[in-house]
């Protein structure tokens, strides 16, 4: 991944304490790489592990540095290979990149939650990229291996960078905060997600609060001032500014007069004691969230409200969230396929309730996963949001989805339950259900096959 400035082996041998056992000091170094996979360009510094023992498969990549703790020779290329040897490959490592970040000085914004991060991401890239050039996650591409990637995308030219930081197990945001060392810092909710790491809902919600400490001293905390689990998160330690946003209780940015529109939602933004109309694409209230969260941080850094309701208006939501087409029979369908957990699946219900007032409403729900030995709490407690939700029809895909449904039908007797383990089974019995009168919600994530293949089937169909 490319530097922000080249840099010479002798100033990086100098960063990190390193010998030079071959090549040269005024080697420029433009890219980065831990992993032999990641060199994909001629100068670059690799801090690698271990020998290396066929020096023809970097041979397409020369010249390149390599920073090692094991002595290497490679006298027939000598040329074009700097060895630095160094006692402790991982100091080297983070001096590098500590020494790096310091020279960086523009907004980095660091987005995590259980849902909604990669929306309100997209929504900070999409208001930024009006006037600044950025970096940024690209999709939802928010691994533990990609945060060297993301800090090597800034280059001179970057006025502003927004990241995901995603929560697969404990100490992830640590780790991404120690090479973005965030300046502003957002946790859009806290629900159920990722236990099979997390092993326990407190260490789930532990691990989302490591944005806390993640954040630079005099950095901005942004939460949810509606999010029950957020609130209760220990802000004692935190020496910078918390800036809360909400809908339903008093905060710094709060939505109100909340109206469902054509395709998206209408709203007040209240702050400061002044009011300001906005238009967010995508239905639901949750998507107010999203939008208020990346109002926020943007208005933080500089941007001012009309400015921020022009672009908001033209923000373009992703493909399988909340998307309406019309249905098998004359039906209406809602694909909210992208992701799912208990947070989400209450809010695309809330959206069905809204959406098909007068219709018969029929949700399709998959399973929900990264849950361990949670899969039976999670999915039971899922039939408990379904059984007190409007739906009238709920249809299960998936052997632990098959729980939610068994669940709803207890706390629910007027609920018409049908548990199917593919799509092939359920896309035929939906199709001969539905009618004109009908409604349907499709939720699911967007790895399960039968989900992705059942919501590809509807809306082939009637395109």
């Amino acid at each position: 991944m490319k530097l922000l400035k080249p840099l010479t082996t002798g100033y990086i041998r100098h960063v990190i304490n390193g010998e030079k056992l071959q090549g040269s000091d005024d080697l420029q170094i433009h890219y980065g790489a831990y992993r032999l996979k990641q060199v994909r360009h001629s100068h670059t510094i690799l801090f690698l592990k271990g020998k290396i023992i066929k020096w023809d498969h970097l041979k397409p990549f020369f010249p390149i540095a390599i920073v090692a703790e094991k002595f290497m020779q490679s006298p027939e290329y000598a040329e074009d290979i700097t060895i630095i040897k160094v006692e402790n490959l991982d100091e080297a490592y983070w001096k590098f990149i500590n020494d790096y970040r310091d020279s960086i000085d523009i907004p980095i914004i660091a987005v995590t939650g259980t849902s909604g991060k990669t929306t309100t991401k997209e929504m900070i890239k999409h208001f930024l990229m009006a006037n600044r050039n950025i970096a940024f996650t690209i999709s939802t591409n928010n691994s533990r291996t990609v945060h060297l990637a993301n800090l090597l995308s800034i280059d001179g030219t970057t006025e502003a960078a927004v990241f995901e930081t995603a929560v697969g197990a404990p100490n992830d945001i640590v780790k991404a905060a120690a090479y973005l060392k965030p300046t502003i810092g957002i946790i859009t909710n806290i629900g159920e997600h990722h236990l099979n790491h997390c092993k326990t809902l407190e260490a789930y919600i532990a691990a989302k609060g490591e944005m806390i400490s993640s954040l630079q001293p005099n950095g901005i905390l942004i939460i949810n001032a509606d999010d029950e689990k957020t609130t209760k998160l220990d802000f004692k330690q935190f020496s910078g500014k918390i800036l809360t946003f909400g809908i339903h209780k008093t905060c710094d940015y709060r939505a109100s007069n909340l109206e469902y529109s054509t395709n998206g939602m209408k709203f007040t933004l209240e702050h400061d004691q002044k009011k300001h109309q906005m238009y967010v694409p995508g239905l639901g209230e949750h998507q107010v969230y999203n939008a208020l969260a990346a109002i926020v941080a943007v208005h933080q850094i500089g941007m001012g409200f009309l400015a921020i309701k022009e672009r908001l208006m033209s923000f373009e939501t992703f493909n399988r969230q909340m998307k309406v087409y019309n249905g098998p029979n004359g039906s209406t369908l809602i694909d909210d396929s992208w992701s799912i957990t208990t947070t989400s699946l209450k809010a695309a219900l809330k959206v069905l309730e809204n959406v098909g007032k007068s219709k018969r409403k029929i949700a399709v729900i998959g399973t929900i996963t990264d849950l361990g030995s949670w899969g039976y709490v999670i999915h039971e407690l899922a039939g408990e949001i379904i059984a007190s939700s409007d739906v009238d029809v709920l249809i299960t895909i998936g052997m632990h989805a098959k729980i939610m449904g068994e669940t709803a039908k207890i706390l629910n007797h007027t609920l018409e339950v049908y548990s199917f383990m593919n799509h092939i089974q359920a896309f035929p019995f939906l199709k001969n259900i539905v009618d004109p009168t009908s409604i349907v919600l499709i939720k699911g994530d967007m790895y399960s096959e039968p989900i992705k293949k059942i919501s590809m089937l509807l809306r082939k169909k009637n395109k």
